[in-house]
C-alpha cells in the first residue's frame, strides 16, 4: 500500500505526523509531498522536509491520499490544482480519500462529497454544503475517511490502517500503542 500526505504551509502538524507515523507502522509505505520547495512550515513552526514535490507524483502510482488540516493548510491545499486532481483521480479509481479537521474542504472543492457522510472541525460544515454532515470523531463512507480535529488524529490514522490493511493490522498497533 502507498499514500500521499500532501503537506501545504500551515498544515496541522500534529494531524500530520500522526498519520504519517501510525501509518507507517502500519507497514503502509507513505510519502509526504510539498506544494512548493522541500520544507514546509506547519501551524505552529515545526519544519518538516517532504519527501518529493507533488508536481512529482502520478495518482495511478497510489492507493490513496491524506489531506491533514490545520489553517491556512486546508486552504493552501484546497486552492490547489494538483491537490484537487489528486484527490478526484483517486476517488473515481475507488482508492482512499482522507481529511481530517478543515481539510474535507479539500474534498467538497473536488465535488466528491455529494450525499456522502463526512465531518470536519466545527464550523466548517458550512463549507461542506454537499454532505450529510455528522458530527462523530471518525467517519467512513465507502473510500473516504474524515475526522474531526487534533484531538482524535491517532483514531482517525487507525481507521485509515484498518481501512488499508485490515482490523487485525489496525488492533497490533492499538495494543502495541496502548490505545
Amino acid at each position: 500500500m502507498k499514500i500521499i500526505i500532501p503537506l501545504a504551509e500551515g498544515f496541522e502538524e500534529i494531524e500530520a505526523v500522526t498519520s504519517i507515523d501510525l501509518l507507517r507502522r502500519g507497514e503502509i509505505e507513505v510519502t509526504t509531498v510539498a506544494l512548493a520547495g522541500n520544507e514546509v512550515k506547519g501551524a505552529h513552526g515545526i519544519v518538516i522536509k517532504a519527501d518529493q514535490k507533488i508536481s512529482a507524483i502520478q495518482a495511478a502510482d497510489y492507493d490513496g491520499i491524506v489531506l491533514p488540516g490545520g489553517m491556512p493548510g486546508s486552504v493552501n491545499l484546497r486552492d490547489n490544482k494538483i491537490v484537487i486532481n489528486l484527490v478526484s483521480q483517486l476517488f473515481r479509481q475507488n482508492k482512499l480519500v482522507a481529511a481530517i479537521c478543515a481539510a474535507p474542504i479539500v474534498l467538497e472543492k473536488a465535488g466528491i462529497l455529494r450525499g456522502k457522510q463526512a465531518t470536519s472541525y466545527p464550523n466548517f460544515d458550512q463549507e461542506m454544503p454537499s454532505c450529510d454532515y455528522r458530527e462523530e470523531r471518525v467517519v467512513l463512507d465507502q473510500n473516504i475517511i474524515t475526522g474531526r480535529g487534533p484531538g482524535v488524529a491517532m483514531e482517525f490514522s487507525l481507521a485509515i490502517v484498518q481501512y488499508l490493511s485490515g482490523e487485525e493490522k489496525a488492533g497490533q498497533l492499538k495494543k502495541a500503542l496502548l490505545v
